[in-house]
């Protein structure tokens, strides 16, 4: 199986003193009530794999009330190699380390990335861009190492521009180096995200299918810059950026803001040609977001050459029997699982004889 995730170890860490997990090689069941620290557990595992966490805490929310520091370390194992990461908090500052030597965030992923699958992406059909664009981006950090740096920079470049079309007296000469880098760092960005996200969509439709035979999902990225941006160059796409800049340049002044690029930038899902938010059931809509999830896991196989761990975060209760059996069915093909529950009714059987169920909050 490769790589595997062992040992979880947390000390000070949100409402745990001191917890440790053994992780199986397959699936493990955190099973508590509700407030009694699953949710903490598998946001630690995230952050030590993926080097960030879906709740984006500041530093100091990770460490236990009445405390000053925390903690969280986890054991990797496999293939002949024996790694340990951990996280800590002290003096509002986060610190990572590899094998005890400093490491950044954007290292952790190169032993194991992680895929996340929590009850808020549910919505991930119904809600705004923005969050289908975080999805995207989040995996793509922990696929592509200098992927992140690509996203930070253009945020700032954004940022500034902002703030320049902003200003009274404008300088348009400082506007247009503003313009270049805009589209230089936005070229680079959007080239890395449609080239990530067109691997992505070939295997979200084959899955799709696999969930609902019989329907026929498409995905497109949906480009502030026009539909043509999927055949683009990385160059190509800078002179694309350039001269919508010009063409907006009015309109830009007059809303004070960059109304371009790729954080403007949308996903779409159709099903048998209708638009899945307009149109999508729940449960199919529920469907496009599992086979997201389940093309995460099997891109990032490709990437790494192993499965990545799958933290699956309350959702069993959420998908009616035919999605959660397809979900089962899924995390059965050898991919190591971390999984909260406050039920272990929702689970089957064989499934439960085969993993490690673990008491949470007792």
């Amino acid at each position: 199986m490769g790589l595997l995730a062992r040992r979880l170890a947390l000390r000070n860490w949100r409402n745990f003193g001191e917890r440790s997990i053994d992780l199986s090689p397959g699936m493990t069941i955190l099973c508590g009530r509700n407030a009694v620290g699953k949710t903490n557990s598998v946001e630690a595992l995230q952050l030590l794999t993926a080097g960030s966490s879906f709740r984006n805490p500041r530093p100091q929310e990770l460490v236990r009330e009445g405390c000053d520091r925390a903690r969280a370390s986890l054991a990797l194992a496999g293939d002949g190699r024996v790694i340990d990461v951990s996280c800590d908090i002290a003096a509002g500052r986060r610190r990572y380390t590899r094998n005890d030597k400093p490491a950044t965030p954007g290292e952790l992923p190169q032993d194991l990335m992680s895929v996340l699958f929590n009850p808020d992406d549910l919505s991930f059909v119904k809600r705004g861009a923005s969050y289908r664009r975080d999805e995207l981006d989040g995996f793509a950090r922990q696929a592509n190492a200098g992927y992140s740096r690509l996203l930070s920079a253009y945020g700032r470049a954004v940022e500034q521009r902002n703030r320049l079309l902003r200003e009274d007296n404008l300088d348009l000469g400082l506007l247009e180096a503003w313009d270049a880098s805009l589209a230089r760092g936005g070229a680079a960005l959007l080239h890395a995200r449609c080239r990530l996200f067109e691997r992505l969509r070939l295997v979200i439709v084959s899955s799709y299918e696999s969930i609902c035979p019989g329907e026929r999902l498409a995905c497109s990225y949906e480009s502030s810059l026009g539909k043509e941006v999927m055949s683009l160059g990385r160059d190509e796409l800078q002179d694309l950026f350039l001269a919508r800049l010009e063409e907006l340049r009015g309109e830009e002044l007059r809303r004070g803001q960059t109304l371009i690029g790729p954080q403007r930038d949308d996903l779409c899902f159709t099903i048998d040609g209708r638009d899945a938010r307009t149109f999508g059931s729940q449960g199919q809509q529920r469907s496009v977001v599992l086979a997201w999830k389940m093309a995460e896991v099997e891109l990032a196989h490709q990437i790494v050459g192993q499965m990545p761990l799958l933290l699956l975060d309350d959702v069993m209760s959420e998908l009616d029997s035919g999605r959660g059996d397809s979900m089962t069915r899924f995390v059965q093909r050898g991919i190591q699982t971390v999984v909260t529950t406050t039920n272990l009714g929702y689970f089957p059987q064989d499934l439960l004889d085969a993993a490690e169920v673990v008491s949470i909050g007792e």
